[in-house]
């Protein structure tokens, strides 16, 4: 069995963009472990920021409960995520915490900047995790550098509208009531959604994405992931090896 950490910059990201590959690790008898860098306190016309935060880190352990996941925050501040050596130890320190296996984790290119500098910090905090000397907090370094995976950025694209390919993609059409369960769960989203990013049905937004992506797969629902292989990252296909049957090559 092994230990798998997905983190993503806000509640809901992971939801809308690997919650249905979790679900399929879950059911195989995984260990999951669920990470948002910011509370996604700014997610919100209404309550202040600290209310704001409080909903959604509730929304985001009540959909990581589902899977049977454990979550996390590391409370850096919504719109305020940096690649700086305070957060870099703030990751590194939550890597080592998972003990992870696999890392999932947003795409270096996106339209957010908290998305981008997540996966920028992510990167970094799987190299970072089994340095004995770079120290962090109480979770022990990890024995070696875990494989680590991008997730699709949202809609597929960077900021310039190019599209991103995915090495490969994930058959979640099985699993597929489950990923939506775990995004229902973020209601504090549905008015802010509608608001900031003019979609007027959340789950609808996700589900067609989730369709499209199928579609690139050959199958009706997916998620797409690139696998980051440089050196010294492990290079072995260890998430397509877990994923089985659903995996899909890219075509």
């Amino acid at each position: 069995m092994a230990i798998i950490l997905a983190i993503h910059a806000h509640p809901d990201d992971i939801e809308h963009l690997g919650a249905g590959t979790l679900a399929l690790l879950a059911g195989q008898g995984h260990t999951l472990r669920i990470v948002t860098a910011t509370a996604g306190e700014c997610g919100s016309a209404g309550p202040d920021l600290a209310t704001t935060g409080t909903i959604r880190k509730a929304e985001a352990a009540a959909a990581a409960a589902m899977i049977g996941a454990e979550y996390r925050c590391a409370e850096l501040p919504d719109l305020g995520v940096f690649n700086d050596d305070p957060s870099r130890r703030r990751i590194t320190e939550l890597v080592r915490w998972s003990r992870a296996d696999i890392v999932l984790t947003g795409s270096p290119v996106d339209y957010h900047p908290d998305h981008e500098a997540i996966s920028l910090l992510a990167r970094d905090a799987c190299f970072a995790a089994s340095v004995p000397n770079y120290a962090t907090g109480p979770a022990a370094p990890l024995g070696a550098i875990p494989h680590l995976y991008f997730m699709d950025p949202i809609g597929g694209r960077d900021r310039d509208g190019n599209w991103v390919a995915g090495d490969f993609g994930v058959d979640t059409g099985a699993v597929f009531e489950t990923k939506a369960a775990m995004l229902s769960a973020h209601e504090s989203q549905h008015a802010w959604v509608a608001r900031q990013h003019a979609i007027t049905d959340h789950l609808a937004s996700m589900r067609a994405w989730s369709q499209r992506r199928g579609q690139d797969f050959g199958c009706d629902h997916a998620e797409g992931f690139r696998q980051y292989r440089n050196t010294p990252y492990p290079r072995t296909p260890r998430l397509q090896d877990l994923i089985g049957e659903a995996l899909r090559a890219a075509s």
